[in-house]
């Protein structure tokens, strides 16, 4: 992930490599909804949901502070509340009840990061749907609701009243409403966010992602090839687009150096 911080800077000092990067950002939202839809694992899923989101924050490099930060309490919280889950499998989660305290904590974190109103995730959300360009809305707007139909295996787990499993300690509690509190204050850096538009256009694609996994994802059982994980691909792809980079980058700064020379 620390490779992400470079890229907006190029992204944000030179111009023509904005929309590159703006294109990496895209492709890489696409990519890690399509494998976090389908994922098995909780932590697996929260992984690919990482990507996701780093695709966004890529997608509009002019706020992508505020979306870097929601990014972090959500997934901060989420990681320290599965630790703790029964079982890492969701097909198993769903046969036993986990705690109402524990399942009210991930389903904060998980409306914040699917853009609910009264979240930061929201006004994140909003605020890089605004700084779209018109060719990236429609892959992303589609990203935005596979997050949903991702959170949605959270959000619609059996809970009970009995305390069962292993629990989390006191200072576990204390670090996740800690996030989880954060998460509602840092929702005023961008109460421009609140207006009709935005807040029928958030709860229509979490609708959507909750009607199709109910009626669709929560009933599959495909699982995509993990290829793309392998280190000598990743390493390959990591190469090439490096490459790339450095071409673009060498392209705007000859005329630079030929006219200093």
């Amino acid at each position: 992930k620390a490779g992400i911080f470079p890229l907006l800077r190029c992204a944000l000092i030179l111009e023509d490599l904005d929309g590159l990067i703006r294109l990496l950002g895209v492709l890489t939202a696409i990519f890690g909804v399509s494998y976090a839809v389908f994922e098995k694992d909780s932590k697996r899923m929260l992984a690919f949901s990482t990507i996701v989101q780093l695709g966004f924050i890529l997608a509009a490099p002019p706020v992508s502070g505020f979306y870097t930060l929601t990014h972090g309490l959500v997934k901060s919280s989420l990681f320290l509340l599965v630790g703790v889950l029964p079982s890492r499998n969701f097909k198993e989660l769903q046969q036993q009840a986990i705690p109402n305290s524990l399942w009210i904590a991930i389903v904060i974190a998980s409306f914040s990061i699917s853009g609910f109103p009264l979240l930061s995730g929201f006004g994140a959300k909003a605020l890089t749907m605004k700084n779209l360009l018109p060719w990236q809305e429609v892959a992303i707007n589609l990203a935005a609701v596979g997050t949903a139909i991702a959170t949605a295996k959270f959000i619609f787990l059996p809970h009970t009243k009995v305390s069962t499993g292993r629990k989390l300690t006191l200072s576990g509690w204390l670090g996740i409403i800690l996030l989880l509190t954060a998460l509602f204050i840092a929702n005023a850096v961008y109460f421009d966010a609140y207006n009709l538009g935005n807040i029928s256009k958030a709860l229509g694609i979490i609708a959507i992602g909750w009607g199709l996994y109910l009626g669709i994802f929560k009933k599959l059982s495909l699982q995509l090839s993990t290829a793309g994980e392998q280190f000598d691909n990743l390493v390959g792809m990591m190469a090439v687009m490096l490459m790339l980079l450095f071409s673009l980058i060498l392209a705007q700064l000859a005329p630079s150096f030929l006219a200093f020379s």
